[in-house]
């Protein structure tokens, strides 16, 4: 449960950070309150998760799929560029966060 918990606070992380793009200085009340739900419930389930997992992991694992999941939104929805480099780069996240939950 505590994985399940920390893989979807991470992708309200990407919540959190795609409605954060649009917010306008916090004028914008749908957005603003899509990055307010979003970010407490990624925090909510990071803190869920990490009572069973290592802290240094939860928050690798979680950061990563943010991490992640907002690079993929940025190139889906906003044309950001997916260069070889990015894609190795975003590996080497995977691999850090695989090599955190095995060491864990």
């Amino acid at each position: 449960m505590a994985w399940f918990c920390l893989v979807l606070g991470g992708l309200f992380e990407v919540g959190f950070t795609t409605s954060l793009r649009h917010v306008e200085g916090f004028a914008n009340v749908k957005w603003t309150l899509a990055f307010l739900v979003s970010v407490t419930i990624s925090m909510a389930l990071l803190e869920l998760g990490a009572r069973q997992i290592p802290m240094g992991t939860a928050y690798a694992v979680w950061g990563g799929i943010g991490t992640i999941g907002t690079v993929l939104v940025g190139v889906w929805l906003y044309g950001e560029p997916l260069t070889a480099l990015r894609l190795a780069l975003i590996l080497g996240i995977v691999a850090c966060a695989i090599g955190l939950r095995a060491t864990a």
